[in-house]
């Protein structure tokens, strides 16, 4: 009985731990991607470095040697010079991040090669692209014609799965959705956070003028499917080598990965998504107009 009361208590604590990161910590991301340009750069490659540590850290270890802290500059360099941080032309900006991306690779498959088991070799070298990636489709949604309503719509769409799940797992309960990875998500947090999503980027779609919700609706829901699978997937890479949180650096969260492993997923494939209806040059960025 006793100890039920003390594993209540430290779930409440943790929740409010949670809660006043969130708190502290939305107003700030949201006023960079409200100002845009350089900050909001500056913000995907401050992101983009800190996610590649994080990944390192899980797969081999924490370590900060002259190769690691390399290859995290050279991803640092990726994004910056990938999302036109640095202006030298389109061309030359593209082949200059793809060169420091390849160097970034090549530095952590050195330290994994020197230090890791060989089970890591290939996951480390996952990392940067990982941590790259997305960083990168985060910029080129916000510098998209109408990014800032982009932006508000990726955030409100893994946002919304995000909560939903949490408190409609926990208040229904069921069927867990993936014991082995998960043990705590259920099918109807995530049908939950699912119908949430597709609803709050539908409002946002809506205030941002989208003339037809019903292609928005859908597109809420691939995302919102995408960003439970990125949690899932950092779950299972965390579970496979071991560690409970990919870093201490958001109190009640963990680490960064823990918190916007849902946002490196849902980005890469809102970005996808916009390529495919043509383009983010297009109205809106091609992702909420149809």
């Amino acid at each position: 009985m006793t100890e039920s009361v003390a594993a209540t208590s430290d779930k409440a604590r943790e929740l409010k731990l949670r809660i006043a990161s969130a708190v502290v910590l939305a107003p700030i991301v949201l006023a960079l991607t409200v100002v845009g340009g350089r900050s909001f750069m500056a913000l995907a490659v401050a992101a983009g470095v800190v996610m590649a540590s994080e990944w390192a850290t899980i797969v081999l270890g924490r370590s900060w040697g002259p190769i690691r802290l390399a290859g995290l500059a050279l991803v640092g360099v990726a994004v910056a010079l990938g999302a036109g941080l640095v202006p030298l032309g389109t061309a030359v900006e593209t082949v200059a991040a793809v060169v420091a991306l390849a160097g970034a690779v090549a530095l952590a498959w050195r330290e994994a090669k020197r230090a890791g088991p060989d089970e890591a070799l290939a996951w480390a070298v996952v990392g940067p692209v990982y941590a790259t990636l997305p960083s990168l489709a985060l910029a080129a949604v916000r510098g998209a014609p109408q990014g800032l309503w982009l932006v508000l719509f990726l955030f409100a769409v893994v946002w919304a799965t995000d909560i939903a799940a949490f408190f409609t797992g926990r208040a229904l309960g069921g069927p867990k959705l993936w014991p082995a990875v998960s043990p705590k998500k259920t099918w109807s947090g995530a049908l939950g956070g699912l119908a949430a999503a597709a609803l709050a980027g539908t409002v946002v779609a809506w205030f941002a003028g989208a003339p037809r919700l019903g292609p928005v609706l859908v597109v809420g829901a691939i995302l919102s499917i995408a960003s439970q699978a990125g949690d899932l997937f950092e779950s299972s890479l965390k579970r496979h080598f071991g560690v409970k949180d990919s870093g201490r650096i958001i109190p009640g969260h963990g680490g960064l990965l823990d918190r916007v492993d849902g946002l490196v997923a849902a980005a890469t494939a809102a970005a996808v998504i916009a390529a495919v209806n043509g383009g983010l040059g297009a109205a809106n960025g091609g992702l909420i107009v149809w």
